[in-house]
């Protein structure tokens, strides 16, 4: 079963004084970028987060934010008492000193902006606490990876639908094989008889040259090799997870193949179905960009 790259997944806490937000989205990516908003009172869980992260969701470009809306506050700011006091102590002394009468409630408004006045304390981690933020950034993980897999569902039957398309497709070349010789024997036989003489022409080597050019148009192991490649694309993508990578390869060599179809084909009508087939293959690399 194939997986998507894109997904999202929430769970909301209410814990005793805060409401915790807890979110995850994911986008396709070539490799596991993961960005994450956390408040600074859980940044030292940071590592924990990713690496759970890490093991789940494997590739993709994840961000995890965290919202708090807390009754309480999850810093405090107090007044810093010995260096106000000290600042107050200074500012008398020079005012003696200067004979410059000092209003309290305007010296102390002025203390207060100077630096280190007041100080922030954070609150500690409450480990209980952050256990169960935890349990909810699993359901939220769990909510992603459910996500994805339904994507990842509808990503495969599209692929598969667009895989038996030019399975389909390859079925109806040989109809037109057969005259597509004929064509190239024919158009070879009226330019000889246009530019070289009928009695200057020796019949062996002249059959051994349509021989030899013949078998230089023949596509029959370009089929051969497109059938085994779809095949083996359908049989990765049934294999497990974690094949995005593996089938964008699969599908590089199904499109070398169709190609080389193209380029051998000779035939106006063997040239629409490789259109076709090109077609429903870049739909297919479209979707496999998003296939985890």
């Amino acid at each position: 079963m194939l997986t998507s790259m894109t997904g999202f997944g929430k769970a909301t806490l209410e814990l005793e004084n805060k409401k915790v937000s807890i979110e995850i989205k994911s986008l396709n990516s070539k490799q596991l970028d993961i960005f994450t908003r956390i408040p600074n009172l859980y940044k030292e869980k940071d590592l924990v987060l990713r690496n759970d992260i890490k093991k789940q969701l494997e590739r993709g470009k994840v961000e995890l934010s965290i919202f708090i809306e807390s009754v309480g506050a999850e810093k405090e700011t107090k007044i810093n008492q010995p260096i106000v006091e000290a600042y107050y102590r200074q500012l008398n002394e020079l005012s003696k000193e200067l004979g410059i009468e000092l209003d309290k409630e305007p010296i102390l408004q002025t203390i207060v902006k100077l630096p280190d006045a007041l100080k922030v304390e954070y609150q500690a981690l409450d480990e209980e606490e952050w256990n169960q933020i935890f349990d909810g950034f699993k359901v939220a993980l769990s909510e992603i990876m459910d996500f994805r897999n339904q994507e990842g569902k509808a990503l495969q039957e599209d692929i598969f639908a667009r895989i038996k398309n030019i399975e389909q497709l390859l079925d109806e070349v040989p109809q037109y094989e057969n005259d597509r010789i004929e064509t190239v024997k024919t158009r070879i036989n009226d330019n000889l008889n246009d530019f070289v003489e009928k009695q200057n022409v020796d019949k062996n080597r002249f059959e051994q040259e349509i021989i030899y050019y013949l078998e230089k148009l023949d596509i029959t192991e370009e089929k051969v090799r497109l059938a085994n490649h779809c095949k083996y694309f359908m049989e990765t993508s049934s294999a497990g997870n974690s094949v995005g990578k593996k089938l964008g390869f699969i599908a590089q060599e199904i499109g070398r193949e169709i190609n080389t179809l193209g380029s051998k084909a000779n035939d106006s009508n063997i040239q629409k179905i490789v259109i076709d087939m090109k077609d429903e293959l870049e739909k297919i690399k479209e979707q496999l960009l998003n296939v985890l």
